[in-house]
């Protein structure tokens, strides 16, 4: 025997343990929300108001991605919700029964009460969805609802008709503090913090910020510490009406935007200066640049940007683009009108030359091809490629990217079909555009200096050719003429399928109303439904 395993003593071998048994758990699924708050069972209702209701809660379940929010106080527009996170889980819904039995003879323990508690616990179903709030309250600001930006809000929510057109904007009163009543103030503050005097009456601030009509969804913490904007100083302001000097903060960096001026189409007069503060940069501006920009617009009144930046190289572009203010000494541009979105020489009125009808733009979007607005940081990619791609290449290769603004009915460099009507080079459409036969008098917002039969015709062949290309064929001028005939009995041309226009100024050439117009049919709708829901009741 060995002596060495004798001296170690008995044997420290443990016993085998058993496994724990196995409980399958039910496949039954449930979704559980951690709320920040006290339920009770006669409470749950109002919980679920809360979020949104039912189906706003088992919408924020069934769609991934989707938040969901907790409203503490309900109907009132400026209190800011609490986000919530639905969240993947793993957990398991147990079911808890307690049942209590008399304490006998000898037994210990207890509730104090003589009982002794049995506990069962089963598996009910597997918590694969949580939502949780926990992000804080934040602070709330509460603006006085007598307030008329106020009352105007309510109107609106309530479609109060005679509530918004008695909306009137109040004059600015610099009241920023006014006396606090004794019986609304609850507490305490330093009057260094409210302005006030510390011997008096108290003052409260009065400052008419009210909070946005729709809040993010994104926590942005920012690290305050409590100190001055740098950026703020202070400056002494003259009434020029009564001659009382006032201090006010002036933000110094504020930034300075060196945009060309806009007019619209029912706008009389044309620009022919650029605003103040563009002439003065004057003298910072590229000189061989704005000579070239000169020269251009002497030559041809009005450009579509695309044009105009395809008579540079791409350094040259990226020096207009990125100094703001060389386009502006030289163009301004209407906001509708046929001219929209194209920049026009100062001084030079379209709408008294009828020969500016060849620098009429024509527009309409590719329903097959969504514009998708990129990043700005793959809008950097993009020009970083370009300008190293270009980098000691000879700019004759882009030859085809300068004629990214021209159409001749052959080619397509581009999805969406933005021309002036001087950049078609179609022989059928250069026939349609130079005819004079149908031309208007006077200039008109929609169609410009031609009839609408005639521009509609032209938009017709041009629309037809374009898509024609985008499918890979070139229109004959068979196709085209056959869409230009007129319905029997008619003069109307072939019916095609029409894109439903968006309400705005800015489709005014398009054919779209007028924004107060599209404003008033969206009111008269409304009243127009709840009127039929009345009836429809009375009738009940």
């Amino acid at each position: 025997m060995d002596m060495d395993k004798a001296e170690a003593g008995p044997s420290t071998v443990r016993p085998a343990v058993a496994p724990a048994p196995e409980r399958p758990l039910p496949s039954t699924h449930f979704y559980s929300v951690e709320y920040p708050g006290y339920v009770q069972p006669t409470s749950v209702p109002l919980a679920v108001e809360r979020l949104g209701g039912q189906q706003c809660v088992e919408g924020a379940f069934r769609r991934s991605g989707a938040a969901l929010e907790l409203h503490l106080r309900p109907g009132n527009p400026y209190a800011h919700p609490v986000p919530g996170e639905v969240v993947p889980t793993n957990n398991i819904l147990l079911r808890v029964v307690k049942r209590r039995r008399k304490r006998r003879d000898g037994d210990t323990g207890g509730n104090g009460d003589g009982s002794v508690g049995e506990y069962t616990v089963q598996a009910v179903g597997v918590v694969s969805k949580t939502a949780r709030f926990r992000s804080m309250a934040d602070y709330q600001f509460q603006p006085s609802m007598s307030d008329p930006v106020a009352k105007l809000r309510s109107a609106m929510d309530d479609m109060d008709v005679e509530g918004i057109i008695n909306y009137k904007i109040p004059p600015e009163m610099e009241d920023y503090l006014v006396p606090e009543d004794p019986a609304a103030m609850d507490i305490d503050i330093d009057p260094q913090l409210t302005g006030a005097p510390a011997e008096g009456q108290k003052m409260k601030s009065n400052l008419r910020l009210f909070p946005p009509p729709i809040f993010s969804r994104q926590n942005v913490p920012q690290n305050y510490n409590y100190k001055a904007n740098t950026a703020s100083i202070v400056t002494t302001v003259v009434d020029e009406e009564t001659g009382e000097e006032k201090k006010r903060l002036i933000n110094r960096m504020r930034w300075k935007g060196f945009g060309p001026v806009s007019i619209t189409f029912a706008e009389e007069k044309v620009p022919d200066k650029p605003f103040q503060t563009v002439e003065e940069q004057r003298p910072n501006a590229d000189k061989k640049l704005l000579k070239r920009l000169q020269e251009l617009f002497e030559e041809r009144p009005i450009w579509t940007r695309a044009a105009i930046f395809n008579q540079f190289s791409p350094f040259e572009v990226r020096e207009i683009i990125n100094s703001k203010y060389l386009l502006p000494l030289v163009s301004y541009v209407f906001q509708d009108g046929p001219w929209r979105d194209t920049q026009i020489r100062l001084g030079y009125d379209p709408r008294k030359d009828r020969n500016a009808r060849f620098y009429q733009r024509l527009y309409f979007r590719n329903a097959n091809h969504p514009i998708v607005r990129p990043s700005v940081v793959s809008k950097r990619q993009d020009v970083r490629t370009e300008l190293a791609q270009n980098r000691g290449v000879d700019t004759s290769g882009r030859e085809e990217d300068r004629r990214s603004h021209i159409f001749d009915g052959v080619t397509v460099t581009k999805e969406t079909a933005a021309f002036q009507l001087c950049d078609i080079h179609d022989p059928m459409l250069k026939e349609m555009i130079a005819d004079e036969e149908d031309l208007r008098e006077t200039c008109n917002e929609r169609d410009g200096w031609y009839s609408t039969h005639a521009f509609e015709r032209i938009k017709v062949v041009l629309r037809h050719k374009f898509f024609a290309l985008l499918s890979g064929h070139v229109a004959t001028r068979e196709e085209c003429e056959a869409l230009l005939v007129p319905q029997e009995g008619t003069n109307k041309l072939p019916q095609r399928p029409a894109q439903r226009l968006r309400f705005g100024k800015h489709n005014m050439a398009k054919g779209a109303l007028p924004p107060e117009d599209a404003a008033a049919h969206r009111l008269l709708a409304t009243l127009q439904q709840r009127a039929k829901g009345v009836r429809f009741q009375d009738r009940r």
